[in-house]
């Protein structure tokens, strides 16, 4: 048992890079501020958070179903700076040196991997067996005493998309400026940041829509709208079954915006069933201050965060000494 963290590696390699100069260099010259920023944060989150397990989440090139669903998907998304692209492949050298377990899935975003293995690390393995055993009419196996694989789980993110996730065992450490504050959110937090509940938000984006994504929802339905209706009804479905309860303005605007929320629906909502594994084992065998993290920082220039490595190693294996006393 113990806590996961998964991070989404784009958001926070994007976030570092806004947030530091470009002016950071490694000796040859070449842009290294968003790998240093992300960097700084990892290690920060791992004194604040003190994880068991890590993995890093990460998006892939190819389209995903959202853009096969609905072609404008981000579509108004400026192109990546050639600056933060040359990072990526670095970073990705760090997490591994740091034996960090990275996972991604063609057609999918990171925030679905995230919420799969969210959704399997506080899932038990007799609940698996359960549903395995289930499809062929034999089990008696009882779910109310299924050990979860995970304590709690948290994930780093800096988009609230994945707030929709947020639950007893789930929380969300979200980045608020820069690199240097972050709020644990919990299902309390959300509620008072968005105004809807955890599991409400993919409904009340299908209403409200997303201008970062670059969806509708419903012409016509803000968000204190939306907020006002899923207050009255749980979730998109049920306010459509309820329309002859509504005010005719709205209920007009909901008719004729049917076919946009239910598309916004799909867009919005965090697929937990992606055809990926969850290896706890693999995640919970990471160390920031191995030999070779400390060869890549001399390559990349890292003095600072170097010395940074070293005190947070000497920090864990002191508590893990501690803990076996």
């Amino acid at each position: 048992m113990g806590k996961l963290v998964l991070i989404d590696g784009h958001a926070i390699l994007h976030r570092a890079y806004h947030a530091l100069p470009s002016t950071l260099t490694t000796p040859k010259g070449e842009p290294i501020n968003a790998v240093y920023g992300f960097v700084s944060m990892l290690l920060r989150i791992i004194q604040d958070l003190k994880p068991t397990h890590i993995i890093v989440a990460f998006d892939r090139k190819e389209p995903t179903f959202r853009h096969v669903e609905f072609k404008d998907y981000q579509a108004h998304r400026p192109e990546t700076d050639k600056e933060l692209l040359t990072q990526f492949e670095k970073a990705r050298d760090v997490i591994s040196a740091f034996g960090i377990p990275i996972y991604e899935k063609a057609g999918f975003e990171a925030d679905d991997v995230i919420g799969t293995l969210a959704r399997q690390a506080v899932q038990s393995k007799r609940v698996e067996e359960y549903k395995s055993k289930r499809k062929k009419r034999t089990s008696t196996l009882p779910l109310s005493r299924s050990p979860a694989l995970v304590d709690e789980v948290v994930i780093v993110t800096g988009d609230k998309d994945i707030l929709q996730l947020v639950n007893d065992k789930v929380k969300v450490y979200l980045p608020a400026r820069g690199l240097t504050d972050a709020q644990l959110m919990g299902e309390e937090e959300v509620i008072e940041k968005m105004g809807v509940r955890p599991s409400q938000i993919d409904d009340y984006k299908a209403l409200a829509g997303d201008p970062s994504d670059n969806y509708k929802g419903v012409p016509g339905i803000g968000p204190k709208t939306a907020e006002s209706l899923l207050s009255k009804y749980k979730n998109l479905a049920d306010i459509y079954k309820n329309l002859d309860k509504i005010d005719e303005p709205v209920r007009k605007k909901l008719k004729d915006g049917k076919k946009s929320a239910k598309v916004s629906h799909k867009l919005a909502k965090i697929v937990t069933d992606v055809d990926i594994k969850l290896d706890l084992e693999k995640s919970g065998k990471w160390r920031v201050d191995s030999k070779n993290t400390l060869d890549l920082f001399a390559e990349y220039g890292f003095k600072t965060l170097a010395q940074r490595v070293k005190k947070v190693g000497e920090e864990i294996a002191k508590e893990k000494q501690l803990s076996l006393v």
